[in-house]
């Protein structure tokens, strides 16, 4: 299985905002600490903001933060929000399938089963779990500023 760019975006923008959690951050300190385009970051903020895992202040000093605590946002269930669908093949896709092997084919139940567990290992863990390093990720973008 293999995650958008933008859920991997929406995961390190999270871990971001986690590790400075005693101060607002911005999208373009978080794009250049990953060296990725502001532009995608705009949009990857503006969702977590609508979905709730993040909080942005307006004004002069304004940014990002956290909207809510790092044991609440459950990786699982940001993934399900930030994926356009977690379909690994075509016949996921019931609407879409064109797949003549649907009637006999035993692989959709295997790779479903993947996928199930895929996400339950996800599921077992939360944002919290993602944030044991601070100190070495704080360390490693002071470094790339210098």
């Amino acid at each position: 299985m293999r995650l958008t760019y933008f859920s991997d975006y929406a995961l390190r923008m999270l871990i971001h905002a986690g590790v400075h959690s005693d101060r607002l951050v911005t999208v373009p300190e978080i794009a250049e600490a990953y060296g990725v385009s502001r532009h995608h970051m705009v949009k990857v903020s503006q969702l977590l903001i609508r979905l709730g895992f993040l909080e942005s202040v307006r004004g002069r000093n304004g940014g990002l933060r956290l909207a809510r605590p790092t044991t609440e946002i459950n990786v699982g269930a940001l993934v399900r929000k930030t994926e356009p669908d977690l379909y690994l093949v075509e016949c996921f896709d019931r609407e879409n399938n064109t797949c003549p092997l649907v009637p006999s084919c035993d692989l959709k139940g295997v790779l479903q089963q993947a996928q199930s567990e895929f996400l339950r290992v996800l599921d077992e863990h939360t944002l919290e779990d993602l944030l044991k390093h601070k100190r070495n990720y704080k360390q490693m973008w002071a470094a790339k500023r210098e």
